[in-house]
């Protein structure tokens, strides 16, 4: 099942990866409040939920839990790639449709990634 972040998950992932530290749940709501209101109980239940799913690790420092990803986003996002991939049985023709409609830039970025992956050679399959 292809499952991505809803949208408070992503905001509260998109400034634990910005911010590259962790971070507390107060320090969160704090920024999230610049642009909308939010809870303090219903960020600190999402950061408890996305801890649940793997996505945050958390150690107690004080009586306050901190937060920090468990991956890079573009860790993340590859895992996102992989589960779109195997969505479908034609990987081949997915690709293809995926290549079509990237610009010139990430034509480049992707034909430099291929070309590391092929210096590297074999190596284990990833896990998902």
């Amino acid at each position: 099942m292809l499952r991505g972040l809803g949208d408070l998950e992503a905001e509260i992932m998109d400034r634990l990866w910005s911010w590259e530290r962790p971070a507390t749940v107060r320090e969160v709501v704090d920024d999230l409040r610049q642009q909308r209101a939010v809870a303090y109980t219903t960020v600190t239940t999402v950061a408890d939920i996305l801890h649940t799913k793997g996505w945050l690790c958390r150690d107690k420092v004080g009586r306050a839990w901190v937060y920090r990803p468990a991956c890079t986003r573009e860790e993340y996002t590859a895992r996102l790639m992989h589960q779109a991939l195997e969505t479908t049985p034609d990987r081949a023709g997915a690709l293809l449709r995926f290549v079509d409609g990237i610009s010139g830039e990430e034509a480049s970025a992707l034909l430099t990634a291929l070309e590391r992956v092929r210096s590297r050679g074999p190596r284990c399959a990833p896990r998902s």
